[in-house]
């Protein structure tokens, strides 16, 4: 806390009168001001003060300044008295502007993965513009944090992983949409980009708490909305020019699906990557033994492999993986609408695999899965979900359940499951 300390007017007058710089008038009521003693350049004479809380004014310097309750104080200058006193307006003002976009990237990007539509092209262009927006805010963060590691204080290497997490996403993200690196070994730079997004979600919930910023009202100044405003247009123009230098370059981001995935081995099973959620390991099941639970209200029932073998629906249609990756096929099988007779009771339909994992659909959409034994003509293979999976038209890859070992009809409604899958 600043100390409170007399200053004459200038020009003179009345000694231990409190001047409002602001106004040029005496104050009426002077008020602590938080702030901290920092080295940053003056012209030797005057100090600009930047973005006071409004009514503020700064009143002198020295070890200790006073701050008078009047007019604004935003870009006042004052004569140099001694150290710098200055604000915090600015590590404010940074801080709540990521907190702000890094939650506007982990919603859009979340939306991004949950659709396989066009809705999730607009999602994807404002996560992107986010992104640039937080690339446009590192310097300002650059020097807020530097000062911050002056300090001893608890948790000070959680919040330098946060950054570092924060970083790695960054550049995970830019790797895949201009191409420049898209797989190491068996991992892609989207999966770095979303990895470690994931795991700064806990440490940011973190910072939050433990590093509080409290919006004030004056947040919402005409200036800082301008600031944000001016924010917003230059990241939209860095992310438009980023495109537009991939398509010119001729990057491989030139060819990108609306999702922000790569086309691999379209109508080419053997060339189709393997893809499993999170840590979903291959299963070995023998096709001979495997069946299949149909679960309805009035029973189970249970199907064979040669059983499913009579039917021979097959639907042309996209996997797209979330992994950054998507492929064309012909997929065979049997629609899940062949399967089960009256449903009207049902509100659901749960899809469950061997391994655990599962998912729940709106009864309504039961005419549009397949239950796919082949693809490209051929039996489906043990890493590509077999003895049998889903096929679920434009839904992201977590949506086709491998190793399907059950189907139920249910009267829970489809919503009720966790956004992603947690197993």
């Amino acid at each position: 806390m600043v100390g409170c300390r007399p200053l004459p007017p200038p020009g003179g007058g009345a000694g231990g009168q409190r001047w409002n710089l602001a106004t040029g008038k005496a104050a009426s009521a002077l008020r602590t001001f938080t702030g901290r003693v920092d080295s940053i350049p003056h012209n030797g004479r005057f100090f600009a003060v930047r973005e006071l809380p409004p009514g503020w004014g700064v009143m002198g310097g020295g070890v200790s300044g006073a701050v008078a309750a009047g007019g604004s104080g935003d870009r006042l200058s004052f004569p140099w008295l001694g150290p710098r006193i200055i604000d915090s307006a600015m590590s404010r003002r940074t801080n709540l502007a990521l907190l702000v976009l890094l939650s506007v990237a982990f919603t859009t990007g979340w939306l991004a993965f949950a659709y396989g539509t066009m809705a999730g092209r607009w999602s994807l262009i404002v996560h992107a513009v986010g992104g640039f927006a937080i690339l446009a805010l590192l310097p300002w963060k650059s020097i807020v944090a530097r000062r911050g590691l002056r300090r001893s204080r608890p948790g000070r290497w959680a919040s330098i992983t946060l950054a570092l997490l924060v970083v790695a996403s960054l550049l995970g993200g830019l790797l895949h949409s201009t191409g420049l690196l898209r797989w190491w070994g068996a991992y892609t730079a989207m999966e770095l980009h979303v990895g470690a997004a994931i795991a700064a979600v806990p440490l940011a919930i973190w910072h939050v708490v433990a590093r509080q910023v409290r919006p004030r009202r004056f947040d919402l100044s005409r200036r800082n909305l301008l600031r944000g405003g001016a924010l917003v247009a230059a990241a939209g123009a860095g992310y438009a020019a980023s495109e537009l230098a991939v398509r010119m370059t001729g990057l491989p981001g030139a060819g990108r699906r609306f999702t922000g995935s790569y086309e691999i081995g379209s109508l080419h099973p053997e060339l189709m990557p393997v893809s499993s959620w999170l840590f979903d390991a291959v299963p070995v099941i023998d096709a001979e033994h495997w069946r299949l639970r149909l679960v309805t209200s009035s029973g189970t029932r249970e199907l064979t492999y040669a059983a499913l073998h009579d039917f021979d629906d097959r639907l042309q249609c996209v996997l797209d993986c979330t992994g950054g990756f998507w492929s064309e096929q012909v997929w065979s099988g049997v629609l899940l609408s062949r399967l089960f007779g009256d449903h009207s009771n049902a509100s659901s339909i749960r899809v469950a695999s061997h391994t655990g994992y599962d998912r729940r659909f709106a009864i309504d959409d039961m005419p549009r899965l397949l239950l796919a034994t082949g693809m490209g003509g051929q039996p489906l293979s043990a890493d590509h979900g077999g003895p049998a999976r889903l096929v679920a038209p434009d839904r992201r890859g977590f949506w086709w359940v491998k190793w399907v070992s059950s189907i139920e009809l249910d009267t829970l409604p489809h919503w009720w499951q966790s956004p992603f899958p947690l197993q």
